[in-house]
């Protein structure tokens, strides 16, 4: 018998030293890159060992890739991204591992089971603001080459902790092709400060975190200000929770868009959103708040192919429920529309709704209509529920809602969606 055990417990002696293996940084200093050394921490600790990083700012000059492997990594100090924007927007000098729209991420994480604690002090500078005032008005369409600041790709068992992300000139997050991810507290703050700009919308894009081809993704605790996509649940994202979410500025919580790709059909299940809250900020500086949450899909009709062009693809949205939401002068809290980018005399979407159950939202919206679900002729959406949807319209209106091909749905006030309402 003790030759059996002696070889299960020099295996283990050996994975408590590997373990508890250590790689601290400091950063070099103003103008120094930080990323060879970082690469070599990472090289060293980044499998069964801890990368510690020091307060202060490190200085990244190139894409940064990270593959963890039962290891944590406590960053206390800032990831600074320079401005470099002929740099960045050069393909070569970024990754395209998110497959959809081919978007470009300077950081991208990789591995399973790991974490990566940020202590409320560390995460990411992208310098958006000099990316945002570049770009002014000018056309920016589905990214353009520009990064998204933390990307994790193929990641099993990943963990981000009390993360922020400063200015990012495009998303904040992307979860694409992962399952069993948990964020818990992510701050992303993508606010304007040129007064060139102000009361306009020059941060689109700026989403807090786009998840896509992805499986039990948890968001506990975000606070995100954008002029984009609070949340965005993109195609084939399942089992995703999230939880104690704030979003000041931008569009709401997206599903979609979805059904761009004609051959690749998008299937969102088992999703449920609890306790938001959606502000609208000083209109000054930033104009949008404009839903609370929204739902998006391409019609049945291809024009030209993505990144930039698609449509009609297929799939399903099923198993939706958005509970417990605080709405400060939203335009339209309730909204699903299966038009996007599209052309009069578009073929219907082929995507179909269905199972969405909406409960508890109170608040106040800048516009009289509460609810806008304006369906495909295609595929109807079915089994739309309401409960306690409490939200105030402005004093001189009344609420109204609006239903354009839903089969079946409950709770709103009589009349307000019918079955046979079509158009």
């Amino acid at each position: 018998m003790r030759w059996i055990l002696l070889p299960l417990i020099y295996s283990s002696l050996f994975l408590a030293q590997a373990l508890a293996k250590t790689c601290t940084l400091k950063p070099l200093g103003h103008g120094k890159s930080d990323v060879s050394q970082i690469e070599a921490a990472i090289t060293e600790c980044g499998h069964h060992g801890t990368t510690v990083f020091e307060a202060g700012e490190y200085n990244i000059t190139r894409k940064m890739q990270w593959n963890l492997v039962n290891s944590r990594v406590e960053l206390h100090g800032l990831l600074n991204f320079v401005f470099d924007l002929p740099y960045w927007m050069d393909p070569a000098h970024t990754y395209r591992v998110i497959f959809i729209q081919s978007q470009a991420s300077w950081f991208v994480i990789t591995g399973h089971d790991f974490t990566i604690d940020a202590h409320r002090t560390g995460g990411i500078v992208g310098n958006g603001q000099r990316w945002w005032s570049w770009y002014g008005n000018a056309t920016r369409l589905d990214g353009d080459g520009r990064p998204v600041a933390l990307t994790l790709s193929n990641v099993t068992r990943g963990t981000v902790r009390d993360f922020r992300i400063e200015a990012p000139p495009f998303w904040c997050n992307a979860v694409a092709d992962s399952r069993d991810v948990l964020y818990d507290g992510m701050r992303c703050n993508a606010t304007n400060a040129d007064e060139t700009y102000f009361g306009q919308n020059i941060v689109w894009n700026t989403d807090g975190i786009d998840t896509f081809r992805s499986e039990n993704v948890t968001l506990l605790n975000f606070d995100i200000t954008s002029g984009d996509d609070c949340l965005a649940i993109k195609g084939n994202s399942t089992n995703i929770f999230a939880k104690n979410i704030t979003c000041t500025g931008g569009t709401g919580v997206a599903f979609g868009s979805l059904g761009q790709y004609a051959d690749l059909p998008d299937y969102v299940s088992n999703v449920v959103l609890e306790d938001l809250t959606l502000i609208r900020p000083d209109p000054q500086v930033q104009p949008l708040m404009e839903h609370g949450v929204y739902f998006k899909s391409w019609t049945g009709t291809r024009i030209g192919f993505p990144p930039t062009g698609g449509g009609a693809g297929g799939g399903r949205v099923s198993g939706v429920v958005v509970r417990n939401v605080k709405l400060d002068e939203v335009t339209t809290p309730i909204q699903l529309y299966q038009t996007n980018l599209g052309h009069p005399g578009d073929a219907p979407s082929k995507l179909h709704f269905a199972n969405l159950t909406f409960e508890h939202w109170s608040g106040t919206a800048q516009n009289a209509t509460i609810v806008d679900f304006e369906c495909s002729s295609a595929a109807p959406c079915e089994n739309v529920s309401f409960e306690e949807i409490r939200v105030a319209v402005p004093r001189d209106q009344t609420p109204a809602y609006r239903c354009v091909n839903v089969a079946s749905s409950s709770g709103l006030p009589a009349g307000a969606c019918e079955a046979d309402s079509s158009e």
